[in-house]
């Protein structure tokens, strides 16, 4: 079968398999998890980047976060809701459409941890060498940082689904609720050994770097801090860390759970929901975290009602 013809072919995806009488209310818990994500991710974004007084570098590089979280939401989400109401038999997607949903659901779950790297980066400049931390975080390294985290999510990722593409097909099913590349390199009945030993390698690449980068980063923010004995110092690297550690715990936890369930068939409608569920419990929670936990961040919401009533009392009666 020639490329072009993958190009035309049609695929049958499983989604998410639910009850005549559970489809409604999953189809409700899904769409306002979804609205939530989109208007507080995009409100977030929307926050940091009006206000100057958020125009600071941890901020800045907390931007790439939820940008990655309302596209790996917009990357699944609305393909589920709308085959909800569909017959298992009647859910189709093009080939085409599944290797970009495939593309982007990896590079948007990679960038997640890259990101999270960058942003340990700049809380180990602040808190261990706070003299030079204006001089390191300007805004070239801000760019920098935020080119290589979507970097090593983009070219790792391409390389991934590009040895998939190349296989011949004897399949059309997908049996998960959104296409991967597993999804994809299971269309085909060749070998696909070498494309499974560079997804484990990327894999591992990945989760490695990203643990051994948080660890260690932490690590040193902890040395640092007991060395000091500066009281407002551990207070600022609590206020500030914490935060950052709490929503790569979250992502962590999301990961490595789909990942085993991933690898037991007796569990694999379980394993099918935890992998829907981690594009909607870290989106959701992230800015929930960030907004209540940032000192800067909760000012500015607080003053929205306040505004908003000054507003409404400045305007003329009718």
């Amino acid at each position: 079968m020639d490329n072009k013809t993958y190009r035309n072919q049609i695929l049958m995806i499983e989604g998410l398999k639910v009850t005549p009488q559970s489809a409604y209310p999953v189809f409700i818990l899904l769409f306002l998890a979804y609205v939530f994500i989109m208007v507080s991710n995009l409100g977030l974004l929307t926050l940091i980047l009006t206000k100057k007084a958020l125009h600071k570098p941890m901020y800045l590089l907390f931007c790439n976060l939820p940008l990655s979280d309302v596209l790996g939401a917009t990357a699944v989400l609305p393909g589920l809701l709308s085959d909800i109401f569909k017959d298992e038999s009647e859910r189709y997607i093009t080939y085409v459409a599944c290797v970009i949903q495939a593309y982007g659901i990896h590079m948007l779950s990679t960038s997640a941890h890259t990101i999270l790297m960058t942003m340990a980066f700049d809380r180990y400049v602040a808190i261990c060498n706070p003299l030079r931390y204006n001089t390191i975080m300007t805004s070239k390294m801000i760019v920098k940082l935020s080119a290589l985290a979507w970097g090593l999510a983009i070219i790792p990722v391409g390389i991934l689904l590009s040895l998939s593409i190349r296989l011949s097909h004897c399949n059309s099913n997908i049996y998960h609720p959104y296409c991967d590349n597993p999804s994809l390199f299971k269309l085909s009945c060749e070998d696909v050994l070498l494309i499974q030993v560079y997804g484990l390698i990327n894999s591992a690449a990945l989760w490695g770097t990203s643990v051994c980068c948080i660890s260690l980063t932490y690590l040193n923010i902890a040395m640092v801090c007991i060395k000091s004995k500066n009281i407002p110092l551990q207070n600022k690297a609590m206020k500030t860390c914490s935060t950052h550690l709490i929503v790569y715990l979250i992502i962590l936890i999301c990961g490595v759970t789909t990942i085993i369930l991933h690898r037991f068939p007796a569990y694999a409608e379980v394993g099918k929901v935890t992998s829907v569920l981690f594009y909607v419990i870290p989106p959701a929670l992230n800015p929930i975290i960030y907004g209540f936990q940032s000192k800067e961040i909760r000012q500015w919401l607080h003053q929205i009602p306040r505004n908003r009533k000054l507003f409404l009392e400045s305007q003329p009666e009718s």
